[in-house]
């Protein structure tokens, strides 16, 4: 052997055989080929295509998502305007229980004041006398048909009553159909004829027709304004001993809001004032003059203007009971006298030599609330900041074209027509 000779058996079994040789060609070329393939179909790269179809996925649920969140949170924030509504208004009713548990807590204790043990006086500006009697123990045997229609018809043992007959057929319809808007579900006509009856039942008018009584169907079938107004006392002394306060109102009567959330409850009777003004509907001091004696030529005198015995609120009780007895008997034995009239005196006189005054406790309403007509035509709608207010009522009682203006005050107050007013003079025309 040859020094540094290399074809020995070691040489001969370093050297790759053919077979695998093949082998790394065939495969160089395979690839060569696939990436030939894929550069044609995919030319901006497989993976650039798989990342822009991952993106546009994403982008895509992106969006959907998006909408979605934004109809969700629209549907959220209604849900939340409907609750605050909601809440709203629960936050008033629930003043106007409180306002309402107030005046009955006061009540409760000037009772419970006057039915107590003798006391001492309290401190000097603290002390108050007894203004609100107690109501009459509830009498169903008086009128059992009558008591099963006020079980129904009235709410916390009060509703609105009217008088009517087929005289002011025209101005009932305008009166319970504004009932009817405002949501007051407490009222009732008592009809005088048959006609009156039949009519409100067309009209799904919760109504009342007493039991024949000869003297006062023959009133209410054809009696007059005046006529009509007095048989109310009679009538009414049945809704009190059955145990219901009533809101008295006559039909000429605009309503626009509801009266129950504005009574103060303190008192035998709350009624609405014929005054035009604060002296006039709150009561003054009128000064008589008298010059023939001399240093003594002025005298003092207190003035209140009448209450309207169209539109009054009286309380179960017992002054408010005598109250109609007295004014029903004084009617029955002058039938020319006039109820207003009548009504007041018997409200007002004090006990003087052979007579007894009436102790029953008494409230005016706000005039600009509880508005008569004269209020309005004459002071109201020619004032720019008045005018904007809301009453709760229009009584048409100063006017004899009370149709017309009913419906005017509707125009006004409802439709908002600003000129619905301006046509009439302040008064009557004689």
């Amino acid at each position: 052997m040859i020094p540094g000779r290399t074809d020995g058996p070691l040489m001969k079994g370093n050297a790759p055989p053919l077979s695998r040789v093949s082998q790394i060609t065939i495969a160089v070329g395979v690839g060569v080929f696939l990436g030939c393939i894929f550069g044609y179909l995919y030319p901006d790269g497989l993976f650039r295509e798989a990342t822009s179809r991952v993106t546009s996925a994403q982008v895509s649920s992106v969006s959907c998502n998006s909408a979605e969140r934004v109809n969700m949170l629209k549907s959220e924030l209604a849900s939340l305007s409907d609750k605050h509504a909601e809440l709203k208004k629960q936050i008033r009713d629930l003043n106007k229980k409180l306002q309402l548990a107030e005046q009955e807590k006061d009540q409760a204790q000037e009772q419970f004041l006057s039915l107590g043990v003798q006391r001492k006086a309290f401190p000097f500006g603290t002390e108050k006398g007894l203004r609100t009697n107690s109501a009459v123990l509830p009498d169903e045997s008086v009128n059992p048909r009558l008591a099963k229609i006020l079980e129904k018809v009235a709410v916390r043992k009060e509703l609105i009553v009217a008088l009517a007959n087929s005289n002011v057929k025209e101005m009932l319809e305008v009166w319970f159909e504004n009932i009817k808007r405002v949501g007051i579900p407490n009222y009732l006509v008592i009809a005088l004829d048959e006609n009156i009856e039949s009519f409100c039942l067309s009209k799904e008018v919760p109504v009342y027709r007493r039991n024949p009584d000869e003297g006062i169907d023959s009133i209410g079938r054809i009696g007059g304004n005046h006529a009509v107004s007095g048989l109310k006392f009679r009538i009414l002394r049945e809704f009190l001993q059955l145990g219901y306060s009533v809101l008295l109102s006559d039909v000429d009567i605009v309503y626009l809001q509801n009266p129950f959330d504005h009574l103060f409850r303190d008192s035998d009777v709350e009624s609405m004032s014929d005054g035009h003004n604060n002296m006039t509907a709150y009561g003054y001091n009128d000064v008589f003059d008298e010059p023939s004696m001399g240093w003594a030529r002025y005298a003092h005198t207190m003035r209140i203007w009448v209450y309207n015995s169209g539109f009054f609120y009286i309380r179960p009780t017992t002054p408010s009971i005598e109250l109609l007895d007295r004014v029903a008997a004084r009617l029955s034995r002058d039938p020319t006298a006039w109820d207003q009239a009548v009504f007041n005196e018997e409200l007002s006189f004090p006990s003087h030599p052979g007579y007894i005054g009436l102790h029953a406790s008494r409230r005016t309403m706000d005039m600009y609330l509880f508005m008569n007509s004269k209020v309005l035509f004459k002071t109201v709608r020619k004032d720019s900041s008045l005018s904007k207010l809301k009453p709760v009522i229009v009584h048409v009682n100063y006017h004899p074209d009370k149709l017309p203006r009913m419906k005017a005050v509707v125009e006004f107050y409802v439709n908002g027509k600003q000129n619905a007013l301006q046509s009439f003079p302040d008064g009557s025309l004689w």
